[in-house]
């Protein structure tokens, strides 16, 4: 806390204790409402109403039919006491994630996972599927034999939620050393050793309560307003002093010019060469390039579930979409809706005709490249 300064970007970590965490298997829907429909099946799970939560979720897998989702809520009064050193010192988080969500996407993004750690003098095992949460469980106490009696039962109401008993990716933190041999005597798998994230990844989850949102929009406008105050000022003096030294500078300054150029010119090749390599990193250091998030923006563009989309590729400087729809038509429409999604607008994307197969169908190849 005393480390922190008024323009840092604050992340929030709950620990997993203080939230809420469900896995639903919900229809394949129209995006736009998916959040009423979790909000339903939240309000179910927990004896909250909804103004005493706040809630959000995660795709953890989705089909034409159904999609699965990780859906994580938290009361509101208990988020403010959390909270309350930060907000109390002025400091609103930028965002307010769960610490067990931030752990599984940085070391386990891809695929299930068993993620064992302590939070505080609590152990935390937390299922995880595809980066997201599905279920959590704390037990009080590091102790092995709690883990022995705990960790099974756990097991067995993540297959009663339809979650693979058995995972490719058993990860301990290091701290918990001594619990190595336990879980694989529990598990017949050997545990990873992963250490603490500096940082973490980010995720999209985000539990900031729309008051909080309002909040630190107005102390935005306040810093930014003071900002142009200040820099209005500085303007002001530094123009009255430039005319001061205007007349005595001028002369000099022509003679130095040639010089200086002289001496500036391998700072300034340095300059181009550091600029041509961040634009060279731009799609791995830049979101709107991470294949995941590309594919978001995809799907959500598709006309009708009569399109599918059978192959994605993706270069540092190029993606490409194949697709068979049930009529030509179907894909100029996908084509169309992708050229105006503004997810997408960083890529120019142009389509070939597409090839008319025997039984009407019609393949098509779309490509973009960064504009």
């Amino acid at each position: 806390m005393p480390f922190l300064r008024p323009e840092d970007e604050v992340i929030l970590g709950l620990p997993v204790a203080d939230v809420v965490t469900q896995r639903f298997r919900l229809p394949s829907v129209d995006p736009a409402e998916f959040p009423e429909m979790v909000r339903i099946q939240i309000e179910k799970a927990v004896p909250f109403s909804a103004d005493e939560l706040t809630t959000d979720f995660e795709v953890i897998e989705q089909n034409e039919n159904e999609s699965v989702v990780s859906a994580v809520a938290v009361r509101n009064a208990r988020l403010a006491e959390i909270a309350a050193p930060l907000l109390d010192r002025g400091y609103i988080p930028r965002q307010v994630t769960v610490y067990a969500s931030q752990r599984a996407s940085t070391h386990a993004p891809e695929g299930c996972a068993l993620f064992i750690y302590p939070e505080g003098e609590s152990l935390v095992s937390a299922f995880t599927e595809n980066g997201k949460v599905s279920l959590t469980r704390t037990l009080e106490g590091i102790e092995p034999r709690q883990l022995e009696s705990e960790l099974p039962q756990l097991t067995l109401s993540a297959e009663l939620q339809g979650i693979r008993g058995s995972f490719p990716n058993i990860l301990l933190d290091e701290s918990c050393y001594e619990l190595r041999d336990t879980v694989q005597g529990i598990l017949t798998s050997r545990p990873e050793l992963v250490g603490i994230e500096t940082p973490p990844v980010s995720v999209k989850l985000n539990l900031l309560p729309e008051s909080w949102r309002q909040r630190r929009a107005q102390l935005a406008r306040r810093g930014e307003w003071r900002k142009r105050l200040f820099w209005a000022a500085g303007a002001y003096a530094g123009l009255c002093l430039l005319l001061l030294l205007y007349l005595g500078y001028l002369h000099f300054r022509i003679g130095r010019l040639d010089s200086l150029i002289a001496r500036d010119t391998p700072k300034t090749e340095f300059v181009r060469l550091a600029d041509a390599n961040w634009k060279s990193l731009a799609p791995a250091i830049d979101s709107r390039y991470y294949p995941v998030e590309i594919l978001r923006q995809l799907f959500e563009s598709l006309p009708s579930p009569d399109l599918h989309i059978t192959t994605y590729g993706q270069s540092a400087r190029q993606i490409s979409v194949d697709g068979e729809a049930t009529t030509a038509k179907l894909a100029y429409d996908f084509a169309e809706k992708v050229k105006k999604n503004p997810g997408l607008r960083i890529f120019q994307f142009t389509m070939a005709d597409p090839r008319i197969l025997p039984n009407g169908h019609a393949q098509f190849r779309l490509e973009g490249r960064p504009r």
